[in-house]
């Protein structure tokens, strides 16, 4: 049976082109987070606690919200509110940037799926920085894992990438819980060159190197699109600089699911990617003890459930959650 979400929301915010829809649910969704009212409605939508723990962090349960639905982390109370297990924001660079050009966001609802090439639009490392100094001086801070994903500027030069990311890491790792490494979108030109073993071994090292008052978990989020032989080459570089988790995985560049007519240039999100996923969370888990944090056509409990017993530790929406709403969190972890 629909939620009320699906019933009454969905079909309003789907009567808006796709980023107008986005950014009215983000700016509402932040409002919210700084009203008490408005935060207890939210809570009524929360699921029972089944709490996981993973590398020394407790989460209330294993379902968290993926990066790229909260680029500038401005909603996180909210976010905490519906019930998620934890939250990522991001991905976040070191510069400001406006993304790719719009149209960038394309719905595939027949297909439960969105394709995307916005390009890692955000506000930059030091407005992000600010703006969370500001909520947790504020007493705001949510009481749940955060994760902040982070990936290169567009302008940055692929040999400069490592101090590109170390700009972004040293100004948000006190606000993280652990940080993400985003090497995977395919919106960046070159990103995903990142994941060949030099230059992400490269950049793991400057990262694990970098001197600070408390280590904090590293994770790398990963392509689905990589080869069996360039998965072995990225789990071993992952294994050698002690990395904390993957993720598994990124949208992918297969459109083969993609109804003629209907495709555009861009990640695709959502149940086409469910399978690929999959696939790739059970391979990483017969071949490293590297934790694995699933994401990608998780729509239904049915699907993480998958996502689970192919051995991934914790879950996180996107795609899933713009068609279902918060009621896919509940329905999840009470199936669970």
């Amino acid at each position: 049976m629909k939620n009320l979400y699906e019933r009454l929301v969905r079909p309003l915010l789907f009567s808006l082109e796709a980023e107008a829809a986005h950014g009215f649910t983000i700016a509402s969704l932040a409002r919210a987070s700084h009203f008490d009212p408005a935060l207890r409605v939210l809570k009524r939508f929360a699921p029972p606690s089944k709490p996981k723990t993973l590398f020394g962090l407790t989460f209330p349960n294993p379902i968290g919200l993926a990066a790229g639905l909260d680029k500038n982390g401005v909603a996180l109370p909210a976010w905490a509110a519906l019930g998620f297990g934890f939250i990522e924001i991001g991905t976040v660079t070191a510069m400001a940037q406006p993304g790719n050009p719009k149209p960038r966001i394309f719905r595939l609802p027949a297909q439960h799926a969105v394709i995307n090439r916005l390009g890692f639009n955000n506000d930059g490392a030091d407005a992000i920085a600010q703006r969370l100094r500001g909520l947790r001086e504020g007493g705001r801070w949510p009481a749940i894992p955060i994760g902040i994903n982070i990936g290169k500027s567009r302008t940055t030069p692929l040999e400069r990438a490592t101090d590109d990311y170390l700009y972004s890491f040293r100004l948000l790792r006190d606000f993280a819980d652990y940080i993400t490494l985003n090497v995977s979108s395919p919106n960046t030109p070159g990103l995903r060159e990142l994941q060949e073993p030099a230059a992400l071994s490269r950049l793991l090292h400057a990262i694990a190197s970098e001197p600070g008052p408390v280590a904090k978990p590293l994770v790398v989020k990963i392509s689905p699109d990589l080869s069996p032989v360039e998965l072995e080459s990225v789990l071993a570089v992952c294994e050698e600089n002690g990395v904390a988790g993957i993720i598994a995985t990124n949208t992918t560049l297969d459109h083969s699911s993609v109804p003629p007519g209907l495709d555009e240039e861009g990640g695709l999100s959502g149940a086409p990617l469910r399978e690929k996923s999959t696939a790739l969370v059970r391979s990483i888990a017969a071949n490293s003890k590297i934790p694995v944090i699933a994401s990608g056509g998780i729509c239904d409990a049915e699907s993480a459930r998958e996502k689970l017993e192919a051995g991934a530790h914790l879950l996180q929406l996107y795609t899933g959650f713009v068609y279902r709403g918060p009621g896919l969190i509940r329905d999840i972890v009470e199936k669970l």
